[in-house]
């Protein structure tokens, strides 16, 4: 009978790191899920109502319930965010940084820099989210550890790691082009959550909301004091899931290799952040032409990236290694099971 190594029970636990990096991806999944489930049906948590001093029945009697369906709005589409964020990391995890690749590492810094980092645009308003703030302060030190973890077994790298790509994109196939579209979503994305999260630490409103609310920053000043700094960090808080997002994507696309785990990671990831972002507003009745259509172009090129990049080109026999010829070629992401 082969001997069973006499292993520590955390070690074995915490691995090579990559299980941190996963629990830390099902934790960002699950809170999305929670904040769109909880957003959904009107409620507030106790610490925003202790905040406030009202319910969210309370507040939803003034002006047609439109406060309380903006705050659902911005809160549904960070869920939407954050779990995209966590669909990511499982696949950085699973795949990427099993192969021992330095720039999934590096990516996994930048987005945790943006993604943990948002957390400080909080507290511009004085309004510290004891929730979010618990959850940060547990969740942050399992992340570092497995950061560190793998630091340890990846070969030494530095950031210059992440300008280069191991499938160079290929304009010339339906693949290379969807890709590039991708890519192009995702640095949009990007842009989109840093202009957010800009706003929601500076004028916290652009004119249309205060338009769909039918109210200006004054009169809701005057129904309570606290409305504000809350919505605030409601802003900055899905600008930051957002731009996390976004940056997350980019590098995914563009540094790691094409292949149909990616292509799945990415479509679940997008259609999560833009189903969520796009179709809380008609739910809501936020329907403005302006405020909407950075969304729905956003949703537009995504779908069109998505679709052409599953499209076969000539290197469908090379699926399995992304290589002919000694040249990294776009494989199919969706080639049917033989």
């Amino acid at each position: 009978m082969a001997s069973v190594p006499d292993q520590r029970f955390l070690p074995a636990l915490i691995g090579d790191g990559r299980p941190l990096i996963a629990f830390t991806g099902v934790a960002l999944l699950m809170s999305g899920i929670f904040a769109f489930f909880l957003s959904a049906t009107k409620h507030f948590l106790p610490h925003d109502i202790a905040y406030l001093g009202m319910t969210a029945e309370a507040l939803c009697g003034i002006n047609e319930c439109r406060i309380v369906h903006f705050m659902i709005h911005d809160r549904v589409s960070f869920g939407g965010a954050i779990a995209a964020v966590g669909i990511l990391y499982l696949w950085l995890a699973a795949f990427p940084l099993h192969e021992r690749e330095p720039w999934a590492w590096w990516t996994l810094v930048l987005s945790g820099l943006i993604g943990f980092g948002s957390f400080l645009s909080y507290l511009g308003y004085g309004y510290l989210d004891t929730w979010h703030g618990c959850a940060t302060a547990a969740l942050l030190p399992i992340f570092l550890l497995g950061m560190w973890k793998l630091w340890t077994v990846l070969p030494p790298s530095g950031p210059a790691v992440m300008f280069s790509t191991q499938t160079p994109v290929d304009r010339s196939t339906w693949q290379g082009t969807g890709r590039l579209l991708l890519l192009f979503t995702a640095a949009s994305i990007a842009l989109g959550g840093l202009v957010i999260s800009i706003i929601g630490v500076t004028s916290v409103f652009v004119p249309q909301d205060l338009t769909y609310m039918n109210i200006t920053v004054v009169e809701l000043n005057a129904i309570n004091p606290r409305l504000v700094p809350l919505i605030a960090h409601d802003r900055a808080g899905f600008g930051g899931g957002v731009c996390c997002c976004g940056v997350t994507m980019f590098f995914c696309l563009w540094c790691g290799r094409w292949q149909r785990s990616l292509w799945d990671a990415v479509a679940i990831a997008g259609t999560l952040g833009f189903a969520t972002a796009v179709l809380i507003h008609p739910v809501v009745g936020y329907n403005d032409a302006v405020h909407l259509a950075p969304a729905v172009l956003g949703l537009a090129t995504f779908a069109a990236g998505i679709i052409l990049s599953a499209r076969r080109d000539r290197v469908e026999n090379a699926f399995d290694s992304g290589i002919t010829d000694g040249h990294a070629v776009e494989s199919d992401p969706v080639q049917e099971a033989s």
